[in-house]
């Protein structure tokens, strides 16, 4: 019963955000990539990109489904099945600049 809560538990996904400069992520499947201006998850929810500067991983548990990150975070963006993020970033752009 325990174990059984535990993975209805690590199917939720949540974001939590501390003034711009603290989040904590749940529900995270993997880490795809990760540097100091961006973090690409995958989540229960699909692909999260954190994108920011100065961004280090705080704490990071895979078991538990969990990433906290710090730094000057600038946006969150989940990606749709079947675009990628130039993909998206270009219609935004498009939208405003035609």
């Amino acid at each position: 019963m325990p174990e059984e809560r535990a993975r209805r538990d690590s199917e939720k996904h949540q974001v939590l955000m501390i003034n711009r400069q603290y989040a904590e992520v749940t529900g995270v499947m993997n880490v795809e990539s990760f540097d100091v201006k961006e973090f690409v998850l995958q989540t229960t929810s699909g692909m999260l990109s954190i994108r920011g500067e100065n961004l280090h991983i705080k704490a990071l548990s895979l078991e538990n489904g969990l990433v906290s990150i710090e730094g000057a975070i600038f946006d969150l963006v989940y990606f749709d099945e079947g675009f990628s993020a130039a993909q998206k970033a270009r219609g935004v752009f498009g939208k405003i600049f035609k």
